[in-house]
């Protein structure tokens, strides 16, 4: 039977867009692969000993096991080392917010004196100095080895590392076996009483905005936080609200890596002025203190332990 003059031209559009298609994947996989190469490979780094698995390692959930990670030189970082699972879908960077996107990101640890302390021009001379990532980089950006290109190809890498494979997961799509009652009264403790989803909403369970939770005496705890970012005191002391999704995985926790175990983190939100006594410019928001008991305690840490990703099940459970 003849085609129609309409059918002919929607099988020439199909025809024409497979092949593109096929080269618009392969050339999306070609950058993936050369940003899992880059974020391995301690060239990125001025005396080639750090690179930025260094201190997001993969087995702990692509975050560090130390308060403050360490890079070059022996130098020790000054905020804790966050995880990148699903950084894909952050809304801005690091935990003061200071880049907007995950490309832009990517730079600032190449450059920063007390990470990897190479200026990125010298990164860019080192690459192109390189066959192998002259390669890469000819069927990932036409050979373009840029700050741009080198950005773009570690964010296309990041944008594959997800997390939705936990016992919280398949509770949530209907099984209700796969969590422990403790667990579950944990759960309803956690969007309840205890307004932890207040804060850490959604599927990943962070809201992206920036709080203070009484982590600010301007003395001892004296890191400004947002408020080194855009000038304003009233800022001071709020950080960006971390996923806690791997969160068993993941410590020790806060921006600075003050406190070891999820016991001490509830604890702390239980009666956080037992811990600092002097705080300044507590979020509003929080309330009054929760003064749970050990048993609510323990029921909201089980929660956040079927918040683990399946792959790092035993590591969560040493982490104990």
């Amino acid at each position: 039977m003849a085609r129609s003059f309409y059918q002919v031209i929607l099988l020439s559009a199909v025809l024409w867009a497979a092949p593109a298609l096929s080269d618009l994947q392969e050339r999306d996989a070609a950058r993936v692969e050369l940003g899992r190469k880059l974020f391995s490979d301690p060239l990125l780094s001025s005396d080639r000993t750090v690179s930025c698995a260094s201190c997001h390692k993969p087995e702990k959930a692509f975050a560090d096991d130390v308060a403050f990670s360490v890079g070059v030189g022996g130098a020790k970082g000054e905020r804790n080392t966050p995880t990148l699972l699903n950084v894909g879908g952050r809304t801005s960077m690091f935990w003061d917010g200071r880049a907007e996107t995950l490309e832009d990101q990517a730079i600032f640890p190449i450059e920063n004196p007390i990470e990897m302390n190479l200026p990125i021009a010298e990164a860019i001379q080192r690459l192109e100095a390189s066959a192998d990532y002259k390669q890469l980089f000819a069927v990932a950006y036409e050979g373009k080895i840029t700050p741009r290109t080198v950005g773009r190809a570690l964010a296309a890498f990041q944008k594959t590392l997800k997390s939705f494979d936990t016992p919280y997961d398949s509770f949530n799509l209907g099984d209700d076996s796969a969590i422990s009652a403790s667990a579950k009264r944990g759960r309803l403790l956690f969007i309840g009483r205890a307004k932890c989803a207040d804060c850490h909403s959604g599927n990943d369970f962070t809201s992206e905005r920036f709080r203070n939770i009484g982590l600010f005496d301007g003395a001892q705890l004296s890191d400004r936080g947002r408020g080194k970012v855009t000038g304003n005191p009233a800022d001071d002391g709020q950080f960006k609200v971390p996923t806690l999704r791997n969160v068993a995985v993941t410590a020790p926790y806060m921006h600075n890596g003050m406190f070891k175990t999820l016991r001490e983190v509830i604890s702390y939100y239980s009666e956080p002025d037992k811990v600092v006594p002097g705080q300044k410019g507590r979020d509003a928001s929080m309330g009054e203190p929760l003064r749970l008991t050990p048993e609510e305690i323990e029921d909201i840490e089980s929660f956040l332990r079927t918040l683990t990703d399946r792959r790092f099940t035993a590591q969560a459970t040493s982490a104990r």
